[in-house]
């Protein structure tokens, strides 16, 4: 995994692209929570996202879960192919990102991977 991916609280991760630019989807250990997602509802292409505000659910077998934004800004590109096959979360869940996001002018506190790795042991 690459160190420019960093993380929420909430389990959701981003990497960064560039300044400005960043794919965000959700950790690993947040899809293994979840169980088997079954539909995933995201944003349309030029939505705007706000950090710590939610920009898509997802279902699992077990409940409906928000995935909440840990940038601002606007949403450049969706991946399609979680509409048809939401499974891939739960497969590949920290190469299969939700949405892009550019123009980003604010951004959560971000924990990086070993922080992430101690917030998750801890619970």
């Amino acid at each position: 995994m690459s160190d420019k991916i960093l993380f929420m609280k909430s389990h959701e991760w981003v990497q960064f692209l560039d300044d400005t630019t960043a794919r965000i989807g959700i950790s690993d250990y947040a899809q293994s929570e979840l169980g088997d997602l079954v539909f995933i509802n995201l944003p349309e292409v030029g939505d705007e996202v706000i950090v710590g505000e939610s920009f898509a659910d997802v279902e699992s077998v077990k409940a409906v879960s928000n995935v909440y934004s840990p940038v601002t800004g606007t949403v450049k590109a969706v991946n399609e192919d979680l509409l048809d096959q939401p499974e891939l979360v739960n497969s590949e869940a920290m190469e299969t990102w939700f949405i892009e996001v550019e123009n980003i002018s604010d951004k959560a506190d971000l924990l990086s991977e070993l922080e992430y790795k101690k917030l998750i042991s801890e619970s």
